[in-house]
């Protein structure tokens, strides 16, 4: 384990007084030592490896068409992709590379923040400026062009998507969603130019919690994991202290729909946290938080780290950031930390 802290601030200078954090939250000492006792679902292995072999068992093409002179890009070729992904729906993806790379190139794969979509392929141009090949993955009922067809039986929800489908695990939106990020992983295969052996997986807020999970599901077929300012991790904990973005959500649908639910509430929710992900991840791994985030607070960002069982953990630590965390400054932490570790585009 080790802590990067930028700006030159060290780990070892770095000290409460240093960084104020919101009331809420935890001080930087108790941080490092978070390891808070969470109870894995007896069936959390059981539930996620049926959850996958039904996914998979749907089949499906994938499909890529190139589309670079729609976007009059000429340093980058761009396919408009679509693969399997839940229930064997088609969920879109661009796949951006630079324009006369050699292959086979590794690849970015990246998961994207609460209610975002894929976007435009000129959102997405740092990867393939480095070198790499990004494949940007859709988010299901938050983008335009992956619809959610799988709602669950009703269950009366408030905005967002924390709480669709929460009557069950089955039910769950997280459990389509995730599912369609680890098939992501699967259409890597079937990509032209691709490295099936070097395959990084990445995103912020909910993009960075659906990397943990993914990380968690595949084993050893991720060679890095980048966790950036980690939504979907310790909910219960979560859900009492966030003061902005999706945790209260949960929050609001415990007050007034079901009160009297909150123990099969948090049942449900135990299946996707990413804490229990983190436990059965070995990847390589670059954490990053916010050190006065209100939207993923710093001590749920750390329950993950503290429980990530791969030994080759980094965390990058943004001092008097909110949830923004390193803003243009992270990307290229993060292409260094990849380079040191010897995946960078030509090895």
């Amino acid at each position: 384990m080790s802590l990067l802290i930028p700006h030159h601030i060290s780990s070892s200078s770095l000290h409460p007084e240093d960084a104020p954090m919101p009331l809420t939250d935890l001080g930087v000492d108790e941080l490092v030592g978070y390891q808070p006792e969470l109870t894995t679902p007896k069936d959390f292995d059981a539930f996620w490896e049926r959850t996958l072999a039904e996914a998979r068992s749907h089949g499906g093409e994938v499909k890529a068409d190139r589309v670079t002179s729609q976007h009059l890009l000429h340093t980058v070729e761009v396919d408009d992709v679509r693969f399997p992904g839940w229930n064997g729906e088609p969920v879109a993806a661009w796949l951006l590379r630079p324009r006369g790379a050699d292959g086979p190139l590794p690849v970015v794969v990246t998961y994207l923040g609460y209610c975002a979509g894929r976007g435009l392929p000129t959102e997405h141009l740092f990867w393939p400026a480095a070198g790499y090949a990004q494949l940007v993955v859709d988010s299901r009922g938050q983008g335009h062009d992956t619809p959610d067809r799988g709602m669950g039986d009703g269950t009366q929800w408030v905005e967002g998507f924390m709480t669709r489908g929460i009557d069950s695990p089955e039910n769950y939106y997280y459990r389509r969603l995730i599912t369609d990020c680890v098939r992501a992983v699967d259409a890597v295969a079937h990509l032209p130019g691709l490295d099936s052996d070097r395959i990084v997986v990445t995103g912020g807020s909910q993009g960075g919690g659906l990397s943990l999970a993914v990380a968690g599901l595949t084993g050893d077929r991720v060679a890095a994991v980048m966790p950036d300012v980690p939504f979907l991790c310790h909910f219960r904990h979560a859900a009492q202290i966030a003061g902005e973005g999706p945790y209260p959500e949960i929050a609001k649908y415990l007050r007034w729909h079901s009160r009297h639910r909150v123990g099969p509430t948090f049942d449900t929710l135990d299946h996707f946290d990413g804490v229990h992900f983190a436990r059965r991840a070995t990847a390589a791994a670059l954490f990053s938080v916010g050190l006065m985030d209100p939207v993923c607070p710093p001590s749920t960002v750390y329950a993950a780290f503290n429980r990530y069982a791969g030994e080759d953990r980094t965390m990058t630590v943004w001092p008097f950031a909110d949830h923004g965390g390193g803003c243009g400054s992270n990307p290229p932490a993060q292409l260094a930390w990849l380079h040191e570790r010897g995946l960078a585009p030509g090895r």
